[in-house]
């Protein structure tokens, strides 16, 4: 099936590890140019050489950025559009609010969130999509969570700030439909990444046991019986963000393995 992504210009934030790398090797696999946004430079080379490794046909750029800076992501977007070409797609998968138990949160914490897993997406999100719409074509994948569905004791702060942004992801769907823009987001659930440590340790805390009983009991809890898979999650990505989704729009794919079923 060809995905239509061949030479196309693929913006991924937090682009250096995890889910984001993931998908940046999804999306060079199938020929797009990627340039990868990260606070690191240091991470940044590094995924940057590990994707050269992996195809030696890559395209890959990278790009130190701090996100949570309304005015330096701005310029960011500016510098990437500047120096390797108008952006296609843009996939948010930057920042994450730390898994904090509910006594423990502290008015600072919901700030730390909102910074770290809104406005990182908002900061990029909002200036390149005024200018997909103007160019009349574009594609967004917003990589959130399944917390802004359901309220986690260990995970309020962050949860919040994924059901602002699930809500963000539909009306700016239908904003910039008429304009050609698609916007669609992905809400995975626990993902092997190296982010799933430091929640599995907030998990700990809560349940008052070992780091090892918690991920035993996760892994219980899951109908799949397995944490999901970074590759898993850009696959979905990927088609999101491919013609082959081009009457896909609005949409909140819910990757959490059927852990919360829900209709809505």
């Amino acid at each position: 099936m060809d995905l239509e992504l061949s030479s196309k210009h693929v913006l991924i934030t937090g682009g250096s590890k995890g889910i984001g790398l993931a998908c940046a090797a999804a999306f060079l696999a199938e020929g797009a140019r990627v340039t990868l946004v990260s606070r690191s430079e240091a991470h940044l080379q590094a995924a940057q050489a590990s994707l050269r490794a992996a195809n030696k046909n890559a395209i890959v750029n990278i790009i130190a950025a701090d996100l949570r800076d309304a005015a330096a992501a701005e310029q960011m977007v500016d510098v990437v559009e500047r120096d390797f070409g108008v952006v296609d797609v843009l996939v948010n998968s930057a920042g994450a609010a730390k898994r904090t138990p509910a006594a423990e949160l502290t008015a600072a914490a919901w700030h730390d969130a909102m910074q770290a897993k809104f406005f990182t997406y908002i900061h990029v999100t909002n200036p390149l999509i005024k200018r997909m719409g103007d160019r009349g074509s574009g594609a967004v994948v917003n990589v959130i969570g399944s917390g802004g569905k359901v309220a986690a004791v260990t995970h309020l702060a962050g949860g919040a700030a994924n059901a602002a942004l699930m809500l963000a992801s539909a009306g700016l769907a239908a904003a910039y439909a008429g304009k050609g823009v698609r916007v669609n987001a992905v809400n995975p659930g626990r993902t092997f990444t190296e982010r799933l440590a430091e929640g599995m340790q907030a998990e700990a805390r809560q349940q008052g046991v070992s780091v090892e009983e918690a991920i035993a009991k996760a892994n219980k809890s899951l109908p799949l019986g397995r944490f999901a898979k970074p590759e898993e999650i850009a696959d979905a990505v990927v088609y999101l963000a491919s013609a082959r989704a081009s009457y896909v729009t609005g949409a909140l794919l819910a990757m959490d393995g059927a852990l919360t079923p829900m209709v809505v």
